[in-house]
């Protein structure tokens, strides 16, 4: 006997800023909605979570006052059709903290860590939709195979509504315990 797997509803009909926000946290933790379908990632492995939680440490320290670094929460991109997105990291001012949704006018920089399997997403797709969203800064951090990361940036041109390429940097980003953390790189 062959097993069906029943999938639920809302995974193949476009959601609704309404239904999105009443939905719990536990139901839409690890899901994007893009164009208002869900699009479900797999779980992150501990190398890319780990990552993401020292490059967000080292962020808010350098960051000051006025802006805040965090990881694993929605940004809104546009309400209609929906369209949220997880970064791995983002950076919003500080003065935004309680509201929802965190919108792009909120936010300063979002980095991405690649991980296998969502390499043209986070190399192209999410390139696109975050200078569309009006977004500053994009980070992009490649793990390399030696341990070392490799982070690309790209800054908004206003003009034409896109990213240029800014520099790319090698390096490591360390944490003394139990602080400071800060980023080592060293110009490629």
């Amino acid at each position: 006997m062959a097993v069906q797997s029943i999938t639920p509803a809302w995974m193949h009909e476009q959601i609704t800023v309404e239904q999105y926000e009443s939905w719990s946290e536990e139901q839409s933790a690890g899901i994007e909605i893009v164009d208002g379908m869900v699009v479900v990632s797999p779980s992150a492995s501990k190398r890319h979570n780990r990552l993401a939680r020292i490059l967000a440490n080292a962020l808010d320290s350098a960051a000051g006052p006025d802006w805040n670094a965090d990881t694993d929460f929605d940004v809104r991109l546009q309400d209609v059709p929906l369209h949220n997105r997880r970064p791995d990291v983002v950076v919003y001012r500080a003065d935004t903290i309680d509201i929802t949704p965190t919108r792009p006018e909120h936010v300063l920089l979002v980095a991405e860590v690649v991980s296998p399997g969502s390499e043209t997403t986070d190399r192209i797709v999410k390139v696109e939709q975050y200078a569309r969203a009006g977004i500053g800064f994009y980070w992009r951090i490649e793990q390399a195979a030696t341990g070392v990361p490799i982070v690309y940036t790209y800054v908004l041109d206003p003009a034409t509504g896109t990213y240029r390429s800014g520099e790319m940097f090698t390096g490591v980003i360390k944490a003394s315990a139990p602080f400071p953390v800060e980023i080592d790189l060293g110009l490629m």
